[in-house]
């Protein structure tokens, strides 16, 4: 049947139409497109070890005590040093080591029964290894008597400056002695009406090994300079408990986490972890009422230690009901199960997830050569809409520091990484406290050994940090030139990150598809990194150079499908503008940066951030 002119006429102009919306909207498919929401949640947490923070010793004796090695106190943590703390465009200061834990220090005459040599780590002992969910660590104290008033007074000195209090909560597990002799009154201990004869049971608070009594791993000895009153390599405990890394024996190995006991949250590990949450488990019921006792404190959030050791239930059920009370806590959960993300945030209402295995892995391999660039897009690809949700960081008191021989060597190496952790997404982003003068983790200091971390068992000065402590005024007086140059470009870079909505509104275009293979005249796919980040009133690209030992002359081409993302005129006419690590100002014309690229200069290790603007 012959149509009317009219309709063919009409049908014509609906196929154009069709084919022009598709044309200027096909980048809705194109997986260098960032397709999720994006969610501003860019937060910047400023990690310390309060133990080692204030620390001005600098005698760092291998196993020393704290007499000899000297240990930072909650006042050395003052108004000036939390000023310089900010100036890095810190929003959160997380501070390690707080809550009352094991150790070889002698508080007897506080009434805190000395704990066993045998399940400490280290002379100061593990953060990690909580003794006292109620108390805070008397050796953190000018005045042990007082504190829990020194903690409090932290607590209002950070607020003072504008910042916020995150400290660990570790759920999963406790010191071998656990004991609180400051809980409030009313409160039922840990396991103290456990039946203990009794593998498993719901309202337990402890897992039991029946008939078995605990040995201490025969390979935990001392080094023989070392003498430490009660180190006999026994322990009494029987029954004996589950060990904190699910290990369900009696005889954990030295790398187990055996000074700990696994908590019973109800799942019944030795029988397929079988779940038992109805009635709610007592487990359950004394977590929630320590976060509800930290937060009455201050305390604004927690880092939950280990979090998916814990059921997800749990969280799901604790953290509204904390949340009922304190709405504007912040919940960080140290994870590293990609296939459990989605269910920690969405289930579990974690506002942060630790992006160790995907991010922090990547960029590490990056720069030690390892892998290429080409590998960093997949991190983002693959969370979607937890990209905002995904704490990045660099160095943490368990990985190893930049600088260190395990890691990157070369601090400058840092600022590259950085700018790609705190950039290519709006979630949060963490720095260590020394990392910003290059603190290179040296030394063996104790149970650490020669690791390249920074230690978390022993008392220890960390002699980068203690030259910008400059002696307790926290004004680096102390740094070298090439330390302060260091420390002002993280500043300027996580600043820039913070302050700036393309970063923590703005969609993301990953440019590395079109440059890489070739496709780029100049461009070094393995070792260089390009993205796009823009809202409707700011667009940013963001290029970096890992490579330390040349700098890059290249084409960088901005394909189609970004302009049109962008909502640009893939035709005209614009300038970039360089707005951080770089004053430049280039002509960037859109067809040529599709066709042949825009010729850009990159010094070693450089970065550099420029906004697309109409000329």
């Amino acid at each position: 049947m012959k149509l009317p002119a009219f309709c063919s006429i009409l049908l014509l102009v609906c196929l154009w139409q069709s084919m022009t919306f598709a044309q200027k909207n096909n980048h809705m498919n194109d997986p260098n497109l960032l397709q999720a929401p994006v969610e501003n949640h860019k937060i910047i947490v400023y990690q310390l070890l309060v133990r080692l923070f204030g620390n001005k010793n600098t005698t760092n004796k291998f196993y020393g005590s704290k007499e000899e090695n000297g240990v930072g106190k909650f006042n050395d943590i003052t108004s000036e040093a939390l000023r310089g703390i900010k100036e890095l465009g810190t929003t959160h200061v997380w501070y390690t080591g707080v809550i009352e834990h094991a150790t070889m220090s002698d508080h007897t005459a506080l009434g805190i029964p000395q704990d066993d040599p045998d399940v400490v780590k280290g002379r100061a002992g593990s953060p990690y290894a909580i003794k006292d969910y109620y108390d805070v660590c008397p050796d953190l104290a000018v005045n042990p008597k007082k504190r829990m008033a020194e903690f409090e007074a932290l607590v209002k000195r950070t607020h003072a400056e504008g910042l916020k209090v995150l400290i660990d909560f570790v759920p999963n597990h406790v010191a071998r002695s656990y004991r609180s002799d400051a809980k409030p009154k009313g409160v039922v201990d840990l396991g103290e009406k456990d039946d203990r004869t009794k593998a498993f049971s719901p309202q337990n608070n402890f897992y039991y090994l029946p008939g078995q009594a605990f040995q201490v791993p025969a390979e935990y000895q001392l080094p023989d300079s070392v003498r430490i009153k009660g180190k006999d390599g026994i322990f009494a405990e029987n029954p004996a408990k589950a060990t904190g890394n699910d290990v369900f024996s009696a005889t954990p190995s030295v790398h187990d986490w055996f000074e700990t006991v696994k908590l019973n949250y109800g799942v019944d590990y030795v029988n397929g972890r079988a779940k038992y949450f109805n009635p709610t488990p007592d487990t359950w019921l004394k977590m929630r009422d320590i976060l509800l006792f930290w937060a009455a404190k201050g305390v604004d959030g927690f880092r939950c230690d280990m979090a998916e050791m814990v059921p997800v239930e749990f969280w799901e059920w604790c953290i509204p009901q904390v949340k009922k009370q304190y709405p504007q806590l912040v919940f960080v959960a140290e994870i590293y199960n990609p296939n459990e993300y989605e269910n920690y945030v969405l289930k579990g209402k974690f506002d942060y997830l630790y992006d160790k295995v995907g991010l922090y892995d990547t960029l590490k391999a990056v720069i030690q050569g390892r892998t290429s660039a080409n590998d960093i897009p997949q991190n983002w690809q693959q969370l979607g809409a937890l990209n905002s949700r995904m704490l990045r960081f660099l160095e943490n008191h368990d990985e190893q520091r930049l600088p260190s021989p395990f890691f990157a060597i070369d601090s400058y190496k840092g600022i590259p990484l950085m700018a790609v952790s705190a950039m290519l997404n709006s979630g949060p982003v963490m720095m260590y406290f020394g990392q910003e003068v290059g603190e290179p983790g040296a030394g063996a200091e104790g149970f650490a050994g020669e690791d390249g971390r920074t230690t978390i068992f022993d008392f220890w000065g960390v002699p980068m940090h203690q030259r910008w402590m400059n002696g307790g005024k926290f004004d680096g007086g102390q740094l070298e030139g090439w330390q302060k140059t260091l420390r002002a470009n993280y500043a300027a870079l996580l600043n820039f990150a913070k302050n700036n909505e393309a970063i923590t509104n703005g969609r993301l275009y990953d440019l590395q598809a079109a440059n890489n293979g070739g496709k780029a005249a100049g461009y070094d796919d393995a070792r260089q990194y390009a993205f796009l980040r823009f809202t409707d009133k700011q667009k940013l690209l963001i290029v970096v150079n890992f490579d330390a030992f040349a700098g890059k002359d290249f084409r960088l081409r901005i394909p189609e499908a970004a302009w049109q993302a962008m909502g640009l005129d893939a035709n005209g006419n614009y300038q970039l503008r360089g707005v951080l690590f770089n004053d430049s100002v280039l002509p960037c014309s859109a067809w040529q940066a599709q066709s042949e690229g825009v010729l850009l200069h990159l010094p070693v290790l450089g970065t550099a951030v420029f906004e697309l603007v109409k000329e």
